[in-house]
């Protein structure tokens, strides 16, 4: 593939040669990104004229942007939605069943108490378990997207997702803190 034959209108899959699918090897997406990124890197365009320069910084960015979207299981997710006209809501559809919102409450509480007592310990007891839920929701993301093209119950797991990434994202937080 040449830099020329990037078409901007591509969508991600197409890009790095995947079908539209929320599984994909991600280690030949690895391999593909180092191969288109090499033959976009803007170092490989430093010699031409500044509007050929942009063109190339901007194929460079949309390889990025891509690999990015697609290595990341929740942002694939988000992406495939949007593919099928899809809106995931996060932003304004909050409600979930209650037994998750209940886990959720607790495991924030856990957080907190961890890292108030300093308890390295527990905060990777409450990583561990809450990496085994997420892949559990991404499994059933998978099934819902790829087998049943159960779009609405997908962006229903999107939207849990996104709270398990926020909590990954405060036991990371606490793990700074009891760091300090």
């Amino acid at each position: 593939m040449q830099p020329d034959n990037l078409d901007f209108q591509q969508n991600h899959f197409q890009l790095f040669g995947f079908s539209p699918s929320f599984q994909i090897d991600t280690a030949q997406l690895e391999q593909r990104y180092r191969t288109l990124q090499a033959l976009v890197h803007p170092d490989k365009s430093a010699h031409l004229p500044d509007a050929e320069q942009r063109v190339a910084m901007q194929r460079a960015t949309l390889v990025n942007e891509a690999y990015r979207t697609l290595h990341n299981p929740l942002q694939r997710a988000r992406y495939l939605l949007s593919l099928h006209g899809v809106d995931t809501q996060e932003a304004t559809n909050t409600v979930m069943p209650l037994d998750f919102l209940t886990a959720q409450m607790e495991w924030r509480e856990a957080v907190i108490e961890a890292q108030q007592a300093m308890d390295s310990a527990a905060l990777e007891q409450l990583e561990a378990r809450i990496a085994h839920e997420t892949q559990q929701l991404e499994a059933q993301l998978a099934v819902r997207i790829d087998a049943e093209q159960d779009y609405a119950a997908a962006a229903g797991l999107v939207r849990k997702l996104r709270f398990m990434e926020k909590l990954a994202e405060e036991i990371h937080a606490a793990f700074d803190e009891i760091d300090l």
